[in-house]
């Protein structure tokens, strides 16, 4: 029996669209042309944030993720057992510090225009964010305390949605690549021509991450996400309590939101329930050259020593680079394209895609049948000035 959609790409997004649309009735085959959950979703730490993202259509994606991520993983424990559905969900919460003057100032200014739209913001004395982290600086100057900040394992997450895909009666290929598409006599997708044959559907969606914009050229639906890279340093197991939440200088803020191609480095520093530390965070546009650059991971390791001290002797296990889909205007690229009736995309999430896949998947599915959608979609449309004008990506 052919299916009614086909997802490709097997990472994070894919798999929330792929399990979104299998809960809402539809017959589903994922397909990746690597491993399951292998590429941006391998090399992601697990955040789901609101503490990062302005007002604004990005915020609301990711509130209304924040809210969907625990009930879905629920629902989904009771579904297939806890064996199957085990993603290491931690609602730990996040904090944002400052160290000088001028980065104080913009913290409280970004903090109070969250709160302005509901967000948990809470301002706290330096003295506090000592409190609930003993090892942080005594330079803080500036504190916020997010509560609702989460963090989940993202290849186990990944794993759970395909796990329900495939207990409802869907497919999940690895190391199957998409090369194409075929069309009716109508023009719309009619199939997918892979390496491995041709599968007969009704729809495609691109959840190709930093490979959307090649996979989107190659069905002639050209979009422009590129590839940023960023890389994480992992210390070895630290005791108990040495960083409790995912905590991070107000300079982050400014990375996120910064379209610039070079370098750029801000301090992140996070626990992990294994009890390694992750340190980031790098982005830089260089393409897909995955060169390890030792003079950022320097730069890491610099800046996390200044925001914690106690890690200055801790080892280094391991450290790992990564893509993330990159859109222009900083937005994902969420629901169907106009040029090819039938194909669909679900990309441009950049670093926020473990957060926002749980909210993605399920307005791709509303979109898809016709559901009302929680999340205003008009935000995020594949038509916009910003992703299809201009060059694509190759």
């Amino acid at each position: 029996m052919s299916p009614d959609v086909v997802v490709a790409g097997a990472g994070m997004i894919g798999a929330a669209c792929a399990e979104a649309l299998s809960a809402a009735g539809l017959e589903v085959t994922v397909l990746d042309r690597g491993a399951i959950a292998a590429g941006t979703t391998a090399a992601g730490e697990g955040n789901v944030l609101v503490s990062d993202k302005a007002p604004g259509p990005e915020l609301e994606l990711a509130r209304v993720s924040r809210r969907r991520w625990p009930e879905l993983l629920a629902a989904l424990r009771e579904e297939l057992g806890p064996a199957l559905a085990e993603a290491e969900w931690e609602a730990k919460g996040g904090l944002v510090v400052a160290t000088t003057p001028d980065a104080a100032a913009s913290l409280s200014r970004f903090a109070a225009a969250q709160r302005a739209v509901g967000i948990r913001a809470d301002e706290i004395a330096p003295a506090d964010a000592a409190a609930l982290e003993p090892h942080l600086t005594r330079k803080v100057t500036a504190a916020v305390h997010y509560p609702e900040d989460a963090q989940l394992q993202p290849v186990l997450a990944a794993t759970t949605l395909l796990a329900a895909v495939r207990a409802r009666g869907g497919e999940v290929r690895a190391g199957t690549e998409v090369l194409g598409v075929t069309r009716d006599s109508a023009g719309r997708v009619s199939g997918v021509r892979t390496d491995r044959g041709t599968i007969a559907c009704r729809a495609v969606v691109n959840a190709c991450g930093p490979w959307a914009g090649s996979f989107a050229a190659r069905v002639g639906a050209p979009i422009n996400v590129l590839p940023r890279r960023g890389m994480i340093l992992v210390t070895g197991p630290l005791p108990p309590g040495t960083v409790r939440r995912k905590v991070y200088d107000a300079d982050y803020v400014g990375a996120v939101a910064s379209g610039e191609a070079d370098l750029q480095t801000s301090t992140v520093v996070e626990s992990t329930r294994a009890g390694t530390v992750l340190i980031g965070s790098s982005r830089e546009r260089v393409g897909f050259d995955d060169t390890v650059r030792i003079d950022v991971l320097r730069e890491l390791a610099r800046k996390a020593v200044a925001l914690f001290p106690v890690l200055a002797d801790v080892p280094v296990m391991r450290a790992y680079g990564g893509f993330r889909p990159y859109a222009p205007d900083h937005l994902p690229v969420i629901g169907a394209d106009p040029r090819l009736p039938g194909l669909w995309h679900a990309t441009g999430h950049e670093g926020a895609g473990i957060g926002l896949a749980a909210a993605t998947g399920r307005l791709l599915a509303d979109l898809f049948t016709g559901a009302v959608p929680e999340v205003d979609p008009e935000p995020f449309r594949v038509d916009r000035a910003a992703v299809i004008d201009g060059e694509a990506a190759a």
